[in-house]
């Protein structure tokens, strides 16, 4: 009886361990994928979601190097109210948790829910072609931002919101 109460701890045990792993940035990131992003996210002018990432980096890291950012843009940013409590979240609810090109997510049909790194939240597709393609409220502005690491990016011209039920 002991032995099957302990093998149901370590059972419990790695659950949580597990989904605590998938909603924060505590797990190592490749260093060369993180800043070979932030120095592409830089290059086309979006400073602020790649000092939001920086901020990230000392401390805790994605646990999933196989991300795509959707960013919105250092004006959008500066009229946000972010605290630093909240960037790991803010990070989370703007990235898809696999590495996605433009051509890729322009595969999904409008109305396909994708996860955010946020797993309690969704983003819906809203695809009606290159110049008019739409993640939740947010159109795709500049995409393939990111691509000199597995990290890929996509400029956005707003910031994601979710519906309650997302």
């Amino acid at each position: 009886m002991a032995l099957l109460g302990c093998c149901l701890f370590l059972i419990l045990f790695l659950l949580g361990l597990a989904e605590s792993q998938s909603q924060t940035f505590n797990h190592p990131f490749n260093r060369t994928d993180i800043q070979a992003a932030i120095g592409d996210m830089r290059a086309k002018s979006y400073y602020g979601f790649a000092m939001l990432l920086q901020m990230l980096n000392g401390t805790s890291q994605p646990n999933n190097r196989d991300l795509t950012f959707l960013m919105p843009d250092d004006k959008e940013l500066s009229a946000s109210s972010i605290s630093i409590d909240e960037v790991e979240e803010f990070l989370l609810k703007h990235a898809i948790p696999m590495p996605l090109y433009f051509n890729d997510l322009s595969h999904f049909p409008t109305g396909t829910l994708v996860p955010s790194g946020n797993r309690t939240q969704m983003i819906r597709i809203h695809n009606r072609a290159r110049g008019d393609f739409f993640v939740n409220n947010a159109q795709i502005v500049s995409a393939n931002v990111c691509l000199s690491s597995v990290i890929k990016c996509h400029g956005v011209d707003a910031i994601i919101e979710y519906d309650h039920g997302n």
